[in-house]
């Protein structure tokens, strides 16, 4: 903002001086504009000359005001003059230059242009300022904000037709985080006040077991059956306790994610433009054949952030994990479904590992250096799933095939 306010000033400056330099040419021109004086001069000189000075007439003269020959009151004058000789004789050409000039119009008419034009750049800066760098003004510090883990202070909204969906969507993702997080904090409430529960159930059947145990090492329990019915009490303890780690096993694995989905309707075609236009030129950068094929368009059930962002989780992976030689994405139609298949040669999985790669936090071993988390393609069902679809992998022909089933509209 403040190298623009330095412009703003410089840019004032040069209009002022623009006006200033405008005015000073055209009111010397209109003082001095060719000396139309000695034009008039040279005409009435002339015409002495031919016709000689007797019978002269001045009264249509602008610039002269009167003509003496030369005899004893021939330099007793206060007006301006010039001295010509004519046919041997000097004669002395009064003059003035004080006369209304018709340059006021124009002085006026260039006055009014530079005004209009200078009144438009200053208007054209004041929008730039108050529609434009303004509104950025105020997003400068949500970023830094956000990053500290302030999510509460609003972004205020405005009408502006350049900045407001962006304000819009910067709030969007503003409440989006805080409710994330809330939920997030929530989840770990639960969580705690679960695994609370559930330790505190464990103590029991534990204290039963360790009970049954300490009084079998004493031999308190002489007879066989008595010794059969306090094993199978400690089995019993330890069934119980077995669930319990279950439990708390699920709690753990369980809503670790916050995925929501809008169902809705989608075009094919849209779902499709927006992978190509990211793809089509990521790939061409790293030199990886990709071809899209043929489909005809019709509406899916589903989200369309969601549905983009489970093709984006498999091409990513087909990017990460193929040989870079090609990948490709191909379409059908199977019982009033569309299935959209993303192959990439160079498959390095193996077979045994096929079915658990939908798992969370599980990568497979030709992984390599590269980074994961392993919940790609667990988000990748779960979001199928929430849209009432399906998808699955396989291999064959020395590629990868993962293909995602969307139910038609």
């Amino acid at each position: 903002m403040k190298a623009f306010n330095k412009i703003s000033a410089a840019v004032i400056g040069v209009i002022i001086a623009v006006f200033a330099a405008a005015n000073m040419i055209l009111l010397t021109d209109a003082a001095d504009s060719g000396r139309p004086y000695r034009v008039e001069i040279s005409r009435l000189a002339l015409d002495i000359e031919q016709n000689g000075f007797d019978g002269i007439d001045i009264s249509n003269c602008q610039y002269v005001t009167h003509i003496e020959k030369y005899g004893e009151d021939f330099y007793d004058t206060d007006s301006d003059y010039i001295i010509r000789e004519i046919n041997g004789e000097p004669y002395r050409f009064d003059y003035t230059v004080n006369v209304k000039s018709d340059k006021s119009g124009v002085i006026l008419t260039v006055n009014i242009i530079l005004g209009i034009m200078s009144a438009a750049i200053i208007g054209l800066l004041i929008f730039i300022r108050v529609k434009i760098l303004l509104p950025f003004e105020r997003l400068t510090e949500v970023p830094y904000e956000l990053s500290k883990g302030n999510l509460t202070v609003p972004v205020k909204e405005t009408k502006n037709r350049f900045f407001g969906r962006f304000i819009w969507g910067v709030d969007l993702l503003r409440e989006n985080m805080e409710q994330q997080k809330q939920h997030e904090l929530d989840l770990q409430r639960d969580k705690k006040m679960l695994l609370l529960s559930l330790s505190h159930d464990i103590k029991t059947p534990l204290a039963a077991i360790k009970l049954y145990s300490k009084a079998l090492s004493k031999g308190l329990y002489d007879s066989r059956e008595k010794q059969l019915e306090i094993a199978e009490n400690i089995n019993t303890k330890a069934d119980e306790i077995e669930r319990y780690v279950s439990q708390i096993i699920t709690a753990s694995r369980e809503d670790f994610l916050c995925i929501d989905v809008n169902m809705g309707e989608l075009y094919l075609s849209e779902l499709v433009d927006k992978i190509k236009l990211y793809y089509t030129e990521k790939l061409s950068l790293i030199k990886t054949d990709f071809s899209v094929g043929g489909y005809s368009d019709c509406l899916l059930k589903g989200d369309i952030d969601r549905s983009v962002e489970v093709l984006q989780n498999v091409m990513e992976n087909a990017v990460k994990y193929g040989d870079g030689k090609s990948i490709a994405i191909d379409f059908s139609e199977e019982d009033g479904c569309v299935l959209i298949t993303v192959g990439n040669s160079g498959c390095t999985l193996a077979d045994t590992e096929l079915p658990h790669i939908f798992e969370s936090f599980r990568r497979g071993t030709n992984v390599g250096n590269e980074k994961g988390s392993g919940l790609g393609l667990y988000i990748c069902r779960q979001l199928m799933h929430k849209m009432n679809g399906e998808i699955f992998a396989e291999i064959r022909d020395g590629g990868m095939y993962v293909t995602a089933v969307f139910g038609k509209a």
